[in-house]
């Protein structure tokens, strides 16, 4: 009984430190997403989860990319985001917290505002809104993160039509009319 209750008091207070401490946001919208992805409440998720790190069981492998989708806030669905590429990466050291700090501080981008945040080993992709200043874009192309610039560049959309039938292929033209190929050089006589 006495394991339990010391245990029990050392996750109150660890509990209760990182509640004063620290922005939950992030946690508290990906435990909302899969409570309702899974058809339970909020509670019985939070539970699940308590009984994963008490198990010691780890789901998710250290070295694993890190995705987060965070859903629009309420209020802010009129925003038109674009996403861009950052140079910094998980071999970086990145974290989320680092990066969603870093903007907000050298940007004055809503926190709220950050999405789709995407850490690969080298880079990272993320969704801001659209129609950043010029120099804070410009600023945030020398602004470091563990001694990485973060090169921000904005990301193309990609033009998803297909490639169609190119007639002009290497070295050979096909005419349309009647399907005869003829080479692209023309020898005079």
């Amino acid at each position: 009984m006495l394991d339990n209750l010391t245990e029990g008091t050392l996750l109150k207070n660890c509990v209760q430190q990182i509640l004063t401490n620290e922005d939950l946001l992030i946690q508290r919208n990906s435990i909302k997403t899969l409570a309702i992805e899974l058809g339970i409440d909020s509670l019985e998720c939070a539970s699940a989860l308590l009984y994963l790190l008490q198990s010691g069981k780890h789901i998710i492998p250290v070295e694993q990319k890190i995705t987060l989708t965070l859903p629009p806030v309420i209020g802010q669905l009129n925003i038109k985001m674009v996403r861009y590429r950052l140079a910094v990466g998980s071999k970086h050291k990145l974290t989320l917290d680092a990066l969603k700090r870093v903007l907000v501080e050298e940007s004055g981008v809503d926190k709220n505002n950050i999405h789709n945040i995407n850490i690969q080993d080298l880079y990272t992709l993320v969704d801001l809104p659209d129609e950043m200043p010029l120099d804070i874009f410009q600023h945030l192309k020398t602004v470091e993160i563990n001694q990485q610039k973060l090169d921000i560049r904005r990301v193309k959309a990609r033009n998803n039509k297909k490639r169609g039938n190119n007639h002009y292929r290497r070295g050979r033209h096909t005419n349309t009319k009647s399907g005869n190929k003829t080479s692209d050089h023309v020898i005079s006589n």
